[in-house]
């Protein structure tokens, strides 16, 4: 009877133990992750972007027409990787792939007033990275 008391506490201990290693180590708190600034993300220049993403960024300019359904939808920008700004800041369009069926990984998330935006950021990853577009 005393063994397995022993024996429960023992276990209850370990996993007092496991919980407090799980919570060290969630995302919050200090260990946080923040958005990301101005100052943290590259610059990729105009040249430098695939012709279609040129394209694109002067008919966003001009408020269209736009290839996808998709194009100009809210970005939440959950991943953090953008400047902290409120929910409906930045908008989404398509960077066109060619060859490509579906919608492919390209995209530029501007932020700001949609025909006068105040940055644009190009990813070619599906917003797994982000390089401010100096314009």
């Amino acid at each position: 009877m005393f063994s397995a008391r022993l024996h429960r506490a023992a276990r209850a201990a370990l996993v007092a133990q496991l919980v407090l290693v799980a919570l060290a180590a969630w995302p919050f708190g200090a260990g946080a992750r923040t958005h990301a600034t101005d100052g943290d993300l590259a610059v990729v220049s105009l040249q430098e972007l695939p012709r279609e993403a040129r394209e694109l960024l002067v008919r966003i300019h001009r408020g269209g027409p736009f290839d996808y359904d998709r194009d100009g939808v809210v970005f939440g920008n959950r991943e953090r990787l953008l400047p902290a700004r409120p929910r409906g800041y930045y908008h989404e369009y398509t960077v066109r792939t060619p060859g490509e069926r579906t919608r492919g990984a390209r995209r530029i998330v501007c932020g700001g007033e949609r025909e006068a935006p105040d940055a644009c950021f190009y990813s070619d990853d599906h917003y797994r990275s982000f390089r401010r577009i100096r314009e």
